[in-house]
């Protein structure tokens, strides 16, 4: 964490799937440090100033960690974020309630495990870009996360752009990008 400081002192340093242990020392080392334990995720340095909007979005409680991870990591990289959870294709009526939600992003981070169906609904419900995220949780056939993949990549949705299984990094930082180009650069 120390050489990651000095070597880029103007960004903030990151930590992806951090163990307990390992979020411990980085907490007593470095009380400034912001933590997520949902995420398992660290950043040691100042977070750059916003610009753009992401939206994670995830299906079910079960997802969450991987969701987090997407938010953390989208923020880290500068843009402003936020959460909607348990908004699974089983319940649709729940998603269809926050459709104006998903409009106000510049980029969304769609997380889900199980039969991967959410981002094909939320693409056919709105025309913001989305990056689509299978997590290895179901049960039966779901084969660690291969079924939800699958199923993302065959998406009927137009537009829908897939990370591997479990990557929230990955995706929070595309949508971070995304958002960023999205929004009005301020004249400095």
């Amino acid at each position: 964490m120390a050489a990651l400081r000095h070597a880029h002192p103007d960004r903030p340093a990151l930590v992806t799937r951090a163990p307990e242990a390992t979020r411990s020392v980085l907490r007593s080392t470095y009380p400034e440090a912001l933590i997520d334990d949902e995420a398992a995720a660290v950043a040691v340095g100042s977070l750059p100033a916003t610009r753009g909007a992401v939206c994670v979005v995830s299906a079910g409680t079960s997802d969450a960690p991987v969701a987090a991870e997407a938010a953390f990591v989208a923020r880290a990289f500068g843009a402003e974020v936020s959460r909607i959870s348990d908004v699974g294709v089983a319940g649709i009526h729940r998603l269809l309630a926050v459709r104006h939600e998903l409009d106000q992003a510049d980029c969304l981070v769609v997380v889900a495990g199980m039969d991967g169906a959410l981002p094909s609904a939320v693409g056919g419900l709105t025309g913001v870009p989305l990056v689509a995220v299978p997590t290895s949780v179901g049960y039966g056939a779901a084969f660690e996360g291969l079924a939800a993949l699958l199923t993302m990549l065959n998406s009927c949705a137009p537009g829908v752009v897939v990370c591997n299984i479990d990557n929230g990094f990955g995706a929070g930082v595309f949508a971070a990008r995304v958002a960023r180009r999205a929004a009005p650069r301020e004249d400095t």
